[in-house]
């Protein structure tokens, strides 16, 4: 075999092992980009709750795929506030102390109130149309007392009112902060008569839109989504043990 034949061979065997290479990564992003997807998705739904162990080869059984992307997936989750890496115990659903709670909480109704006032003065008729529907979904759940249900459409209003507000850093950053208090936020839905009074405080806020009122609009939402006094009490009082009690001292003191 000629130099330059064997070069040209040597050549084309190595594109196509770049070329494997890079399929077999493209590959494993792309389950893993699935797999933070999944995880994320059921972390928010509370079917792992905080403090709940997230082992690597349970994970890769259940979800079929190799130990690799799923490492990978929770370093990833790791770095948005979702899993906690600790020593000897591996990955787990992050927990938060109730000061931190209460402050991510806060800042949380801020960043709604100002998608709720950019959406007043940004709302399309038809984006309208959508939030009130959502709206009507939310009732709905209450009137079949269905809190699984109203918690799903509870989101989907409140991700309507994100997106009316034409801010696409806005979303991103109230979505990210969402994302990381959703475990906790379920608790408040369970408490007795709160999805009723979820929908009345909804309707302000839907009210305050339609009529392109975005003072109203902040405060009403900024309300609606806040832990002041009684509303802070009972919600602290409906997690389970292990979920921030320790700490509520802290506030008290």
């Amino acid at each position: 075999m000629g130099a330059a034949k064997h070069k040209v061979l040597m050549m084309v065997q190595a594109k196509k092992t770049t070329v494997s290479v890079k399929a077999a990564v493209k590959t494993r992003n792309t389950r893993g980009e699935e797999l933070r997807a999944i995880l994320e998705e059921a972390i928010i739904q509370g079917e792992y709750p905080p403090g709940a162990r997230l082992e690597e080869q349970e994970l890769a059984e259940r979800y079929k795929m190799s130990r690799t992307p799923v490492r990978e997936t929770l370093r990833l989750l790791a770095s948005t506030g979702l899993v906690e890496m600790r020593a000897r115990q591996g990955a787990v659903v992050a927990t938060l102390p109730i000061p931190k709670l209460i402050e991510m909480f806060q800042v949380m109704a801020e960043l709604e109130g100002l998608c709720a006032r950019l959406a007043a003065r940004r709302c399309l008729p038809q984006k309208l149309r959508e939030i009130e529907e959502h709206h009507r979904a939310c009732a709905d759940g209450v009137g079949a007392n269905d809190p699984e249900a109203f918690y799903a459409a509870d989101r989907v209003f409140h991700d309507s009112i994100y997106e009316a507000s034409g801010s696409q850093f806005l979303q991103e950053s109230v979505r990210t902060l969402r994302n990381r208090v959703s475990p906790y936020r379920r608790y408040v839905t369970y408490q007795p008569g709160r999805m009723l009074e979820s929908v009345r405080e909804h309707e302000l806020v839907v009210d305050a839109i339609r009529r392109g009122d975005g003072e109203e609009a902040h405060r009403a939402m900024r309300d609606h989504v806040n832990l002041l006094g009684d509303r802070f009490a009972d919600f602290v009082s409906s997690l389970p043990f292990g979920m921030g009690h320790a700490e509520t001292k802290l506030i008290a003191s």
